[in-house]
């Protein structure tokens, strides 16, 4: 009996795969740590690019710095970096910016750990510790946080120098005084609502960057039908989903048999005449305006055009509901009751010329709040890096206004947290005390390697850094246009509070809930079965 009970048993089915312990361990450290290891070179004011390759026969071509957009494009097997990948998202959707720095805090924390591990000291005590750690950390970050939302030219200069921050680590940054003047000028124009859908970004190829421009209106990249007017004072536009192709007989399968082409007119005339009832319809709701998600087609924009209304086909289906939003109206699609649908207006509507294309310009809507950022650029490549980075300043600007209390960046956060923790550490007895000390540590890795990728001696400036923290200036930081530490208020180097408290707390629960982990059971793959029964 006791050489049989020595006989490994396996529970799992044919193909399931289990690693234990140590192994587990292993695996997700490598993983998460190797993740870390492919975005940290993109963190800072100095920070390089990446180019992604898409599959596909188009082999679409990104060029990025941006944390997020790198990390979802890759596919990544490991458990871990799935965990990094998924909390880079959340970061992106809940502030806007951090991504880089989250996923090089959670790798550079999952390192310290395995070197914890590897001296016997138990999971549980780093967590424990990292828990203390976490909470001081916080609490620091929050005392040494000022609020300005009192003084409106304080805060207005505070959102100015976080755009540059934010726009600093970007293809933008020789250009960010520009672009961080275009954002903030957009948020202020939302009037604390946040709500970003009201700024709608165009990209136009030509011209250089400096020629981007915000627009207090609304641009649409369509055209308008023929012989109808191209402007329109005091407009009432119905915003429509609606077909206005003959609406045929689409009935699956189904055949029309005539005997004479004149029979055939008489279709084609019946459509017509049901088309012409739609149209007027239309017209009944008192519009000079109608915009439609779907194509208009010849007919129906010859009796637009001889009732004086203008007509826009095909607005996709993002520009119908921004639309919608700005004018005030409402996207309709039966016109039998005009009284219950509510029409969009605006002032102006006129056509304009950006480089070589014409656009729709709506000027005077609703919602005065709305407005358009036009961006020029050499190439496609440029342009859509410039809307993600300029997306990034946006929604951390929209978060400052709700919760304007800020902080210094250029690693000044980073280590007056690590002060903090490193002070508890030393007050801490027994074990713990290593698992702070390692989390002070995986902090002051942040200003290391915005130190490294700008080509400078990290390891001279984080120690000039630390020592100017010991010495109550906490404004410190790093200066990275000079190579040197410096006072960060000065600089006006300001970083919103929520993404650095996001960050912080972002990192610190995804690399616990990884260094919990000590048994990865992988599924039985799936049999694929010769289909023997095809349709």
């Amino acid at each position: 009996m006791a050489s049989l009970s020595m006989a490994p048993v396996n529970i799992f089915k044919h193909g399931a795969d289990e690693e234990k312990a140590e192994t587990a361990r292993l695996s997700s450290f490598v993983g998460a740590i190797a993740i870390g290891d492919l975005v940290k070179s993109t963190l800072g004011p100095k920070g390089m690019d990446k180019i992604l390759l898409g599959g596909g026969k188009s082999g679409s071509v990104t060029v990025t710095n941006d944390g997020a957009t790198i990390l979802k494009a890759i596919g990544v097997d490991n458990p871990a970096a799935k965990v990094l990948v998924d909390m880079s998202k959340v970061q992106d959707d809940e502030v806007g910016d951090g991504t880089t720095s989250v996923t090089v805090l959670a790798a550079e924390l999952l390192r310290e750990a395995e070197l914890l591990i590897a001296k016997k000291i138990h999971p549980q005590t780093i967590i424990s510790g990292w828990r203390k750690s976490t909470q001081v950390a916080r609490d620091a970050l929050r005392e040494a946080a000022v609020d300005h939302s009192n003084d409106m030219a304080r805060f207005q200069e505070d959102l100015l120098n976080i755009a540059r921050t934010t726009l600093s680590s970007k293809l933008l940054t020789h250009h960010k005084d520009h672009f961080a003047q275009l954002a903030v000028d957009a948020v202020l124009r939302l009037k604390g609502s946040g709500n970003l859908e009201a700024i709608h970004v165009i990209k136009k190829l030509g011209g250089s960057l400096t020629d981007s421009y915000l627009d207090e209106g609304f641009l649409l990249d369509k055209k308008i039908g023929v012989n109808q007017p191209k402007r329109l004072e005091n407009a009432n536009i119905l915003i429509a989903n609606t077909g206005m192709d003959t609406d045929k007989i689409k009935i699956f399968g189904s055949r029309v048999r005539v005997d004479s082409t004149a029979k055939v007119a008489e279709i084609e005339l019946a459509e017509k005449e049901k088309m012409k009832e739609k149209v007027e319809r239309i017209l009944k709701h008192g519009i000079n305006c109608f915009i439609n998600r779907q194509l208009i087609y010849n007919y129906p924009e010859q009796l637009f055009a001889q009732a004086g209304v203008m007509a826009i086909e095909h607005a996709d289906f993002a520009g119908v509901e921004r639309l919608a939003l700005v004018t005030g109206g409402e996207i309709t699609s039966t016109f039998e009751h005009p009284e219950l649908v509510q029409l969009g207006h605006c002032k102006l509507i006129e056509e304009v010329m950006i480089g070589e294309d014409m656009l729709i310009h709506f000027s005077g809507v609703a919602m005065g709040e709305a407005c358009t950022i036009v961006l020029r650029g050499a190439t496609q490549q440029i342009l859509d890096e410039a809307e993600r980075s300029l997306h990034d300043a946006l929604c951390v600007l929209a978060q400052t206004v709700k919760e304007p209390r800020t902080v210094y960046g250029g690693g000044c956060s980073e280590m007056l947290m690590a002060k903090v923790v490193s002070d508890l550490a030393n007050k801490t007895p027994g074990k713990e005390a290593v698992a702070m000390e390692s989390f002070a540590k995986a902090l002051r890795m942040l200003p290391t390697i915005i130190a490294d990728n700008a080509g400078y001696d990290s390891a001279d400036l984080v120690a000039q850094l630390r020592a100017a923290h010991q010495e109550n200036k906490t404004t410190f930081g790093l200066n990275m246009s000079e190579g040197t530490v410096g006072d960060m208020s000065a600089l006006g180097v300001t970083e919103s509070f929520q993404v650095k408290r996001q960050v912080l707390l972002s990192a610190s629960e995804a690399a616990e809930m990884i260094l919990r982990v000590d048994n990865i059971i992988k599924a039985a793959p799936r049999k694929r079965v010769p289909d023997h029964h095809p349709c």
